[in-house]
């Protein structure tokens, strides 16, 4: 993990280069937040990704239905050895300032592809407009 010492311009640089370089996926389908009780737990093999807290198991998996909170996902692969700290703050305060939408975004590691790697969420009612933005920013 790195740790940068710049100015808040300096950071903007870097970043926009980290997002030029970003292995970018966008989700077909949209997904929901399946919630399990701890107890009762069996593998969602179609999950992206999955969490716990004190109470439940929760599966990011594909939408079967409207009635679910949805949301448009994609994700980005960094380039190996690359320093991408501070990423996910400054592209979900963009976000956030242009289109007033919030996001989620659930990490993990693949090592053979760079190492960390996010997923992000965003309302299905703006995705459009957020998928627009970053293909924006990856100019």
């Amino acid at each position: 993990m790195y740790i940068s010492n710049e100015t808040t311009e300096q950071t903007e640089i870097r970043l926009r280069k980290v997002i030029k370089s970003t292995a970018l996926k966008i989700y077909d389908c949209t997904y929901y937040f399946k919630e399990v009780p701890l107890d009762k737990f069996n593998f969602e093999r179609e999950a992206l990704a999955i969490v716990r807290d004190e109470e439940v198991w929760s599966f990011l998996i594909p939408s079967a239905s409207s009635i679910t909170e949805n949301f448009k996902v994609f994700s980005f692969h960094f380039e190996k050895n690359q320093d991408n700290s501070g990423f996910v703050g400054w592209l979900a305060t963009k976000i956030k300032k242009e289109l007033g939408a919030g996001v989620f975004v659930v990490c993990g590691q693949n090592s053979n592809r760079g190492g960390i790697f996010d997923y992000w969420g965003c309302p299905e009612s703006v995705a459009e407009e957020v998928v627009n933005l970053i293909k924006e920013l990856k100019k």
